[in-house]
């Protein structure tokens, strides 16, 4: 089943934010922003390359974003990272070269070997940290700015490429219990708060949970790597860790469960989490990112009864009133289009009854984005100049573009695009 409104925004959008030179967009998403992957001219060219492979639209579309965004030189190096930078250039370089053979995979010629340089140099500064039994700083793995990010991209070149490997064992030492300060703590846990800064609001640090920031990213690379068939010693005791560890602190919401975003030294020393009202189950933080790599997981595990609970687990986050509310945005990193992503990413891996299920919901989360008897074209305006979200790829009208896809059409995205997110 299709939704024609969802589409139509979605087609809107992509006609207005056609031609860089001439779209309606703030100069600084072709300047400052430039080299951001989550706000500036790589990630709307995603949304280009996307409807293109699907023959949906032009690939002039795409060359010129991409274009726009390689007039000057990219930071590689250590001042670069999964979203920003030549890793980010990469990526959408990458998802283009699948369907373009000239001129990108040339580019990527150039682009791979640094990334391997850069993956391995962090590997060496992560691998020396743990030995001196330091805590980690969470862009040392995150999806953001760590390695989980750059196992996103290993993976979608190469999944049996040795770097990968590489990275897939230090994954598995970072799931290994460390003492700090007397106590025992979980190899992930950082001494910062979630904003990657000490923070007085969490002494003693915090263990993160989320697929952006936190442990969930590595749990969701861990189970696409064994799903591709590239497993490391120690890979499946390393996932049953981190389920672990999500089990412990599942609490009942409404008609299903959900995760803490994160633990602090506090709730761990008491052993429950405060109280707190309900959250969005988004993809970056809670429900709908944690159930997606916990499917992931099971599937890699062959373990249908984990499994069925992360499918019913999203299905009653999707339903539920509470959770819902408290979703304000329409955004793909956490709001209703991403919801509709990621739902119907999990349901392509369902079982069939749970897949028919969180295809039912889809419906609901579009008519949040896209209200029945609007125009099409002055929601994609509004979208494009919403000025905290702006045109851009994670939260801004590029990515909602293109989370509305999928959900839309009931079919797969044909370019890998949301394989920096670890959805797929």
């Amino acid at each position: 089943m299709t939704d024609p409104l969802a589409l139509k925004v979605a087609d809107a959008v992509s006609d207005l934010l056609a031609d860089p030179d001439t779209a309606l967009v703030s100069p600084r998403t072709t300047t400052a922003d430039r080299q951001q992957l989550a706000y500036g001219p790589l990630g709307i060219a995603l949304l280009h390359i996307e409807r293109a492979a699907a023959g949906l639209g032009p690939w002039q579309r795409a060359h010129a974003w991409l274009a726009a965004a390689a007039r000057e030189p990219f930071t590689s190096g250590p001042d670069s990272h999964p979203f920003y930078g030549a890793p980010a250039l990469a990526h959408a370089v990458a998802c283009a070269a699948e369907h373009q053979p000239d001129p990108y995979p040339r580019a990527l010629l150039q682009l791979d070997p640094q990334i391997d340089r850069d993956v391995h140099r962090r590997l060496d500064a992560a691998h020396r940290r743990i030995d001196a039994g330091a805590l980690p700083e969470l862009g040392e793995f995150d999806v953001i700015r760590g390695l989980a990010g750059y196992g996103a991209y290993l993976l979608h070149r190469n999944p049996l490429s040795p770097t990968l490997s590489t990275l897939l064992h230090y994954c598995v030492r970072l799931t290994k219990p460390v003492s700090h300060d007397g106590e025992t703590l979980p190899g992930w846990w950082t001494a910062s708060g979630p904003s990657g800064r000490l923070d007085e609001r969490f002494p003693g640090g915090h263990a993160n949970s989320g697929m952006a920031h936190g442990i969930g990213g590595v749990l969701a690379l861990l189970a696409l790597a064994a799903r591709h068939g590239n497993t490391v010693d120690g890979h499946l005791e390393a996932i049953r860790t981190i389920l672990a560890w999500l089990d412990r602190w599942q609490e009942e919401v409404g008609p299903g469960v959900a995760w803490p975003y994160w633990v602090t030294r506090a709730e761990l020393r008491e052993g429950r989490s405060a109280p707190s009202a309900p959250r969005r189950p988004s993809w970056c933080y809670g429900t709908a990112g944690l159930a997606r790599a916990q499917q992931l997981a099971a599937l890699a595990l062959g373990d249908t009864r984990r499994q069925a609970e992360a499918e019913n687990t999203l299905v009653a986050a999707l339903t539920d009133p509470s959770q819902l509310k408290a979703t304000t945005d329409n955004g793909l990193c956490h709001g209703f289009a991403g919801l509709a992503h990621v739902a119907a990413r999990t349901a392509t891996d369902a079982h069939p009854s749970t897949a028919a299920q969180l295809r039912a919901a889809i419906p609901a989360l579009l008519t949040a984005v896209c209200p029945p008897d609007t125009n099409p074209a002055a929601v994609a305006a509004a979208l494009i100049q919403d000025e905290k979200a702006g045109p851009g790829f994670l939260n801004g009208a590029a990515g909602i573009a293109l989370a509305l896809l999928s959900p839309a059409t009931a079919t797969p995205p044909t370019s890998p695009w949301d394989s920096c997110l670890l959805l797929a």
